[in-house]
């Protein structure tokens, strides 16, 4: 063992000499190596960031995993009494404490603006489903304790209600008057972005706000009437299958037999397979390209330097290198080499993945939790440069050892 390390360390060191001594014809061979590491290691690192991207939009609109709904209605379609649901749902909470749980419903008001009355989209929900769907605001904040107190209704509006306000400053306190049996001045404290194929205005308030607007209420403009609430919760994703089945359990048996209580998982990570692995396999069809690119133009460089180089290794082997040796020399070379010009890819894709420019570009606002600059691919790179070099140095090294060594010697 001690005789194979001694070997292994003196090749190493040799290696770096002869690096150190054709280092013009090696910076030239190795530009290629660390571009090629560089775009590979920032590809799989990008890759990353357009995955949580995609995954943040998904739980904007599902919910995180996992995110449990409840729905439960009577017979006849109609909602449970609110005092027994509310009851079966709080002690439901309690007993497998469930931390991010909230209602919600989908109703409809009548808002007065400027130009006149319009019917606007409302969702009542608890506040903690802005944690639960990442609810990112363009101005303001999303509901706070504070809200749940106030006299006047706190309301979160988006982009196409505040345009249609004339987007006024927050700071101002700017209001809304909600129409119904007794008129409502609601007081807009955010704002969060409508969707591209969103023209209507529409609005979040607290549940148990909408539940006090909707007792007056005249008919529903749009058609929602009064539809009984849906629950949801966020809860670890292994609990999820005990508690879908807990949960159900329990809140039927709450309820009596004359309701139905359902609850589905929702979030994105329910369904069958990875969904994101068409990106997965698209970020590892380009990596490969690129990685394959990388290692031609080295193997080529290669063996231009090997050819001036055969007079040297016939030396070698006439004061009496084994072929052993110089195989292990001339693909140690290449190997020590890649591994260097990997780590200097790797450093460059790191400070080209994290430059904060560049993630605002990419997250165009949609991303929260920027995730960090994954390990696995600084990993792939150094490994990727290894097997390049190892690969790169094969066909060499086999070259150099089927050289005869007088002719090695008169080349």
């Amino acid at each position: 063992m001690s005789r194979l390390g001694t070997a292994l360390v003196g090749s190493l060191v040799e290696a770096w000499q002869e690096l150190r001594i054709h280092r013009t014809r090696v910076l030239l061979s190795l530009i290629g190596v660390a571009v090629a590491v560089c775009a590979i290691t920032t590809v799989v690192g990008l890759g990353a960031v357009a995955e949580q991207a995609t995954m943040e939009q998904s739980e904007r609109q599902s919910g995180r995993p996992a995110s449990l709904s409840l729905y439960a209605s009577m017979n006849d379609g109609t909602a449970p009494p609110e005092a027994t649901m509310q009851e079966a749902w709080a002690s439901v909470l309690a007993r497998y404490d469930i931390t991010y749980a909230s209602r919600v419903m989908n109703s409809s008001k009548t808002v007065q603006f400027a130009d006149g009355a319009a019917p606007v989209t409302v969702l009542g929900v608890d506040r903690e489903y802005g944690t639960m769907h990442r609810m990112q605001l363009s101005e303001g904040t999303w509901f706070t304790e504070r809200d749940a107190l106030r006299l006047a209704p706190a309301v979160l509006v988006n982009s196409v209600f505040y345009d249609r306000l004339g987007r006024p400053d927050l700071a101002d306190h700017p209001t809304a008057t909600i129409i119904g049996a007794q008129n409502t001045t609601a007081v807009i404290t955010g704002v969060y972005p409508s969707s591209t194929w969103d023209t209507s205005p529409a609005m979040y308030v607290l549940f148990d706000t909408l539940t006090a607007l909707s007792v007056d209420s005249p008919a529903d403009p749009m058609g929602y009437g009064s539809p009984a609430p849906q629950y949801e919760m966020w809860v670890p994703p292994e609990l999820a299958e005990d508690l879908t089945l807990a949960v159900q359990r329990d809140v039927q048996s709450a309820l009596g037999s004359g309701a139905t209580a359902q609850i589905n998982r929702q979030d994105y990570a329910s369904f069958n397979g990875d969904p994101y692995l068409p990106l997965k396999l698209m970020v590892g069809g380009v990596a490969g390209l690129v990685l394959l690119l990388g290692a031609l133009g080295l193997v080529n460089i290669a063996l231009v330097t090997l050819k001036q180089r055969i007079r040297e290794i016939g030396i070698r082997r006439s004061f009496g290198a084994t072929a052993g040796r110089v195989f292990f020399a001339v693909m140690m070379e290449s190997v020590v080499a890649t591994v260097v010009a990997g780590i200097v890819g790797v450093i460059a894709a790191v400070l080209i993945v994290k430059n904060p420019l560049l993630e605002d570009l990419i997250g165009q606002g949609q991303i929260t939790d920027f995730p960090p600059f994954p390990v696995e691919a600084a990993v792939l790179g150094l490994v990727c440069a290894t097997v390049v070099g190892a690969l790169a140095g094969l066909v060499p090294a086999l070259v150099a050892v089927r050289v005869k060594v007088i002719d090695a010697i008169r080349f």
